[in-house]
């Protein structure tokens, strides 16, 4: 694994790759990249004018590549059926579902569906989009969802009497929150995958402090003093300490590609504290690794979603 780049892909030919929040950072990276591999990729993108601008991108490094652009709002529950049920039907199999896109940061707000902003997108929008789309995910022979986790995982608590921060909220203890979220999600569905025996792969990965568009928009939102305090630390950080997008990207595609990854695992750099590298197999808080806490977040996750993971049952 030393020194993995994304030369290293397998290739991924004959595969069907579906990316959220596709249109830009991370998400446009392991787009880019997947497609160079072969893969067909789905671009899931919540603004199709900037989602077209990407796919451009990405059909500029990979001409001969299959890119499909679809619509996705990871705040809004009917906006995930009707994007699972259109790539299902559409597609059949999916191989790779990276569940990529997210909110960071943002003055509190509500989803479609009244749940805090940054748990609503971030996992609860992840957790119905891998639900709905798990039937597609079982038919490929070695399918694999990779879901983006983050260093701030590590100050996250899951507080299911206040799981939407209605009494108190702190901006960064709800990201906090919806990244450990991201985490215990991935290594509780890669449990029940394990249970039924499915050949399906979950793992997370995080990548690390990468300069991305997230430390702009939302710590940014809402105006005010503090949001303008917020957006140039942040952006001095990005300047003199952050990995770029395409060494950040890394980490996800590792764990959305590399054979030798275990299901549950968490992917990160190498080095500086999990903040820069290579990608590599890394730990996690001791909160990250409760699966007593993972399965009643699964459990709790379905009944708020109405997504109830039945072929695992």
């Amino acid at each position: 694994m030393a020194g993995w780049t994304a030369e290293d892909i397998p290739d991924q030919s004959g595969r069907t790759a579906v990316v959220t929040g596709a249109n830009s950072g991370l998400g446009l990276v392991t787009s880019r990249e997947l497609a160079r591999a072969n893969a067909t990729v789905v671009m899931a993108c919540r603004d199709p004018g900037r989602g077209e601008q990407a796919r451009a991108e990405v059909m500029a490094v990979a001409p001969g590549a299959e890119v499909a652009l679809e619509r996705l709002d990871l705040a809004a529950l009917a906006s995930v059926r009707e994007f699972a049920a259109k790539v299902a039907r559409d597609r059949g199999r999916i191989d790779i579902l990276v569940n990529n896109a997210g909110v960071m940061g943002p003055p509190r707000g509500e989803t479609a569906d009244g749940f805090e902003l940054q748990l609503g997108t971030n996992h609860l929008g992840h957790f119905a989009l891998t639900g709905l789309l798990l039937d597609a995910l079982l038919a490929a022979p070695a399918g694999r969802v990779a879901t983006v986790t983050s260093p701030m995982h590590r100050v996250g608590r899951i507080d299911f009497d206040d799981l939407q921060r209605e009494r108190g909220y702190n901006r960064w203890l709800a990201y906090g929150q919806s990244k450990l979220a991201n985490l215990l999600f991935a290594r509780e569905l890669q449990a029940r995958l394990a249970k039924a025996g499915a050949g399906t792969l979950s793992v997370a990965a995080h990548p690390g402090y990468a300069a991305t568009h997230l430390q702009s928009t939302g710590p940014g939102a809402g105006g005010g003093l503090m949001a303008r305090v917020w957006t140039g630390v942040l952006a001095i950080g990005n300047r003199v300490y952050a990995q770029s997008e395409e060494t950040g990207a890394l980490p996800q595609l590792y764990a959305a590609t590399a054979p030798e990854v275990p299901g549950g695992a968490l992917v990160g750099p190498s080095s500086f504290d999990q903040m820069r590298g290579h990608p590599k197999l890394v730990g996690s808080s001791r909160a990250g690794s409760d699966m007593e806490v993972a399965r009643r977040l699964f459990d709790v996750s379905a009944e708020l979603t109405g997504v109830d993971y039945a072929a695992l049952s």
